[in-house]
């Protein structure tokens, strides 16, 4: 595999009205299930209905289907849709890791994107999210500050969330429901649009 470009990133996308309005998804693909850490006998000894609300959604079956890539999907799909912008996952341009290791690969996205987006669920496995945020950031916070935003959900709390927008003034913002998720993302997609229509940013293409 050759070099990432953003005209590689287009030709392996589906066709979208804005084509060449690229933004990035980041979050995890995996939810956080206790099920799946404590043992049979650490569970009977919880009462999984007395927990307050956000540790009680800590608890699902097995044979769910996770959650932190069906979220992803779904935002993706929906702003796919309406305005109409480019949203991809790092799986779907299918780059292989073998040839471009998965830090460089999300360097590259970010470079290549108009927007990139940072989504943080309560229920995602977040440390891998943060680490590669942590090398987004140091990498790109000054070239590419103003196309970048961290979106969490309102129960997670997080001192690298903190510290991310003291050291690289980054754009933090939170939300409770999906549907106030994807209005963010599509006011910070919108706002970009707009600031490279009138020049105060530079125009990617």
């Amino acid at each position: 595999m050759g070099e990432i470009t953003r005209d590689v990133i287009v030709d392996r996308l589906g066709s979208v009205k804005y084509d060449r309005f690229l933004f990035y998804l980041m979050g995890p693909y995996k939810s956080f299930n206790l099920n799946y850490v404590l043992s049979e006998e650490e569970r009977r000894d919880i009462d999984i209905e007395d927990l307050p609300g956000p540790l009680r959604r800590l608890f699902r079956s097995k044979d769910e289907i996770d959650g932190a890539q069906a979220l992803l999907r779904r935002v993706q799909g929906a702003l796919r849709a309406d305005p109409g912008v480019n949203a991809f996952l790092a799986l779907d341009p299918e780059i292989d890791t073998d040839d471009v290791d998965a830090v460089t690969q999300s360097l590259e996205y970010t470079r290549c994107s108009n927007a990139t987006a940072f989504v943080v669920p309560f229920l995602g496995h977040n440390f891998g999210v943060g680490e590669e945020a942590g090398s987004i950031l140091e990498t790109l916070s000054e070239t590419h500050g103003d196309r970048l935003v961290f979106v969490h959900e309102d129960d997670v709390t997080s001192a690298m969330i903190r510290s991310a927008r003291v050291r690289w003034d980054l754009r933090v913002e939170t939300y409770e429901t999906e549907a106030e998720l994807v209005d963010r993302l599509r006011r910070f997609a919108g706002g970009i649009m707009q600031r490279e229509r009138r020049g105060s940013l530079e125009r990617l293409d």
